[in-house]
This record gives structure tokens, C-alpha cells and sequence, in this order.
């Protein structure tokens, strides 16, 4: 997908020079808001010394390896018997050429009071039930990953819509005692990137199923709701977001926008996107992904 994100795409050149703009057909790094499931962004870190706790050794490979590119995960894990004491690490990136220095430049070396570090990389394919699949980042990893590259005040949201769309008998139950109630809530979330002159927008409609036993119970269900609905929204946003790290620590915001788009003036758009559950979807959708890592290194 890295090599064919030209087509139809809003490109943020207007705040760079001629000469930047060309840059982006020589040597470009493209970062997806979006699980990394590619096994050549997978680092392993094997003979690190059981001189420091775990917390310890996972802040100092966090120091090492982020100085590389934004890291997606890291795990360390005690050594199971009959190995040696000690600690080995999985440290996925989002860029396959960030994963790929990291592994130049550290392997063998003298880190983390080790004499010499192994690091490798995953050789093998990428799985077939992973080849082709596109799941977006949580919204913490969202926000994680944008302050990274762009920094705290390279982008902002704003709400365009946030509108209730449950019926009145959903919530009051049958004859307006307890029972099955439901709330649903649709937003337009717009996504902007001051710096480079660009905006983008996001859409999610949430809903929910309850027991009702009182107006406190609707309350705090319409709070967790709107909460959702809004980071939901969010999150579709940043997944029609690239970035194009250029090298030499220039950057560029590319904006995937299909030919209708257009910016809302109503809310009539938030009826228009499918719902969700939000009991039905995890808080962190791509975290079921991690067991299915290829392991295997050459």
C-alpha cells in the first residue's frame, strides 16, 4: 500500500518549497494510522542481563529504540527455563525502515549493560490471515502516535456534530419501568493540521443496551456513550491520514479524501455511517493481533 498512496490523495505541499515536494518520489517513509500486523516492523532483543528489574529494562529499551521511530508496542518477558536468567523483548514499530535501523544499529552492541546485544529481525512472511487486513489504531495510540510525529500542537479536533438518535420509547423501557433500554449516539469529528494547511473529518454512530433501573443509570450510560462516540469518530479521522517522513526530519501530512467529500454543513451526514456496538468492540481493537506475530527469526 506504501508505494500506490499517491492516487487521490490532498497532499500538504503549499507550505513547502519545490525542492521538499520533489523529495517525496526519492526516499519516503509513509506511517499509517493502523495496526502494524507486517512482520519485517518486528524487532527481537535477546540476551539482555538480569542486573534490573523488568520495568527497568522495558524504560531503557523504550529510551533506545523510540530514538529510531515511533514504537507501536514493547513487551519483555523473564527467559523461561532451561535458559539462562535474563529478559528477551518484542519492539514493533510502524515503519519497516525505522525497524530496520534499529536493528543495524544496535545489534551486538554493548547495551543495557549487556556486552553484546543480539538483535534481530522477523524473516519470515507475513501470515495470510494478516495480508491485506487494515485495522485502525485505538484512540490512545491514535493520540500517541499524531503527538510523536507532529507534536502537541501539530494537529486539533473539533466536534461538528454530536447529536442523540435514540427514540424516546428505547430508553424509557415498557410503560416506562425498568427493562431493555437502548441510547444511540451519532458524531462528526473534524480533524485539522494547521501547519500544513490541511483538515480531514471522521463520522461514527455508537449505541447501546441496557438494563434500565433509573434516570442515573440512562445518565451514565449517555456520558460513556458520548465519550465513545467522539473518539470513535476520531479514530475513522486519523485513518484517512498518512505521514511522509522525507528524511532529514521533514515531514508531510497526506490527507486520503474519496471525490465526494465535502465538508459538512449539517448533521444530516451522522446518519449516513453504520453503527457500532459498543459493548460489541473492544477498547483496543488491535490488540487481539499481538498472539498472532510471526516469532521466527533467521
Amino acid at each position: 500500500m506504501e508505494d500506490t498512496f499517491i492516487h487521490g490523495l490532498q497532499v500538504a505541499a503549499s507550505t513547502r518549497p519545490a525542492r521538499e515536494v520533489s523529495d517525496v518520489t526519492m526516499d519516503v517513509d509513509v506511517l499509517e494510522f493502523r495496526v502494524p500486523v507486517e512482520n519485517n516492523k518486528c524487532v527481537f532483543v535477546w540476551d539482555i542481563q538480569p542486573n534490573r528489574s523488568q520495568a527497568q529494562v522495558h524504560a531503557e529499551l523504550h529510551a533506545v529504540f523510540s530514538s529510531f521511530g515511533p514504537l507501536y508496542l514493547l513487551k519483555v518477558t523473564p527467559n523461561a527455563w532451561p535458559q539462562p536468567p535474563g529478559f528477551f523483548a518484542l519492539i514493533k514499530f510502524y515503519s519497516a525502515a525505522h525497524a530496520a535501523e534499529a536493528q543495524r544499529r544496535t545489534n551486538g552492541q554493548p547495551l543495557l549493560h549487556s556486552p553484546a546485544l543480539k538483535v534481530k529481525l522477523s524473516s519470515r512472511r507475513t501470515p495470510p490471515s494478516l495480508c491485506g487486513r487494515t485495522i485502525p489504531l485505538s484512540h490512545s495510540r491514535c493520540l500517541d502516535l499524531a503527538n510523536h510525529c507532529l507534536g502537541f500542537n501539530g494537529w486539533s479536533s473539533d466536534i461538528i456534530t454530536l447529536k442523540e438518535l435514540t427514540d424516546e420509547e428505547e430508553v424509557e423501557g415498557p410503560e416506562g419501568g425498568t427493562g431493555c433500554s437502548t441510547l444511540r449516539f451519532g458524531c462528526v469529528m473534524r480533524l485539522s493540521f494547521p501547519q500544513h494547511g490541511l483538515i480531514t473529518q471522521g463520522s461514527a454512530v455508537v449505541e447501546d443496551s441496557f438494563t434500565c433501573t433509573g434516570p442515573a443509570v440512562v445518565l451514565q450510560r449517555r456520558c460513556r456513550l458520548q465519550r465513545a462516540v467522539r473518539e470513535r469518530a476520531l479514530v475513522q479521522a486519523f485513518s484517512t491520514v498518512l505521514l511522509l517522513l522525507l528524511g532529514g526530519g521533514k515531514l508531510m501530512v497526506v490527507v486520503k479524501q474519496s471525490p465526494d467529500w465535502t465538508q459538512p454543513e449539517g448533521s444530516d451526514r451522522v446518519l449516513q455511517v453504520n453503527q457500532a456496538s459498543l459493548l460489541g468492540c473492544p477498547a483496543d481493537e488491535e490488540e487481539a493481533e499481538d498472539e498472532e506475530w510471526d516469532l521466527t527469526v533467521s
